[in-house]
């Protein structure tokens, strides 16, 4: 293959990529609000997606998000470290809390999903301020393939059953006249016909 046809193929996949890309990542906002919506009015947390004939590809499950212990107010939280556990703050030209002690606290305190934490040499249980429990990942959906599921949407694209479905803009519609909507070319570059496009005597 020439540089030249290999550049020109790079650029049409570029093109479908950008396509399919950002319809890609609409329809999943898309799904993830439906699925949304779904559990809240009747608990619904998995659906089935089939193609056009009913052929089972894939299953849609919604996927639980996750919360951790994280600093929210780094002054607040540094104060009582250093009225706490003087040790665990750096001094370079500003004072800081270790990291490793920062990470302790912060994993501990997500494990017991709290910002309380107990000194494990003294028992005593601590309200760390300036630290929330907070989310770290909104819940989602996860998209589980059938064993033969690729397969099948390849088929379906490659047959014509997922034209108007998936992708409208990449399935293959005749190119029409501007004026008179006939399919019979070559067109003009602003899109009439010849016919069309002939000057009216």
């Amino acid at each position: 293959m020439s540089l030249k046809d290999a550049a020109a193929q790079e650029a049409y996949l570029k093109t479908l990529l950008d396509v399919i890309d950002a319809s890609y990542k609409q329809k999943r906002r898309e799904v993830q609000e439906l699925l949304d919506e779904a559990v809240r009015e009747s608990g619904t947390q998995q659906i089935a997606a089939s193609l056009p004939d009913g052929t089972k590809i894939a299953t849609i499950s919604l996927t639980k998000g996750s919360a951790e212990a994280k600093v929210i107010d780094e002054a607040a939280f540094k104060a009582w470290v250093m009225a706490n556990y003087d040790t665990e703050i750096e001094r370079r030209f500003v004072a800081e809390v270790r990291g490793s002690f920062r990470s302790k606290l912060l994993s501990q305190m997500t494990a017991a999903n709290s910002n309380e934490w107990a000194d494990p040499e003294t028992g005593v249980i601590h309200t760390v301020p300036g630290v929330a429990i907070a989310p770290a990942r909104s819940r989602g959906h996860s998209v589980r393939m059938t064993k033969t599921g690729p397969a099948d949407v390849m088929a379906a694209w490659r047959n014509g059953q997922l034209a108007g479905v998936a992708l409208p803009q990449l399935t293959a519609e005749p190119i029409r006249c501007t004026r008179c909507q006939g399919t019979d070319g070559p067109f003009t570059d602003s899109g009439l016909c010849e016919a069309c496009a002939r000057p009216i005597p």
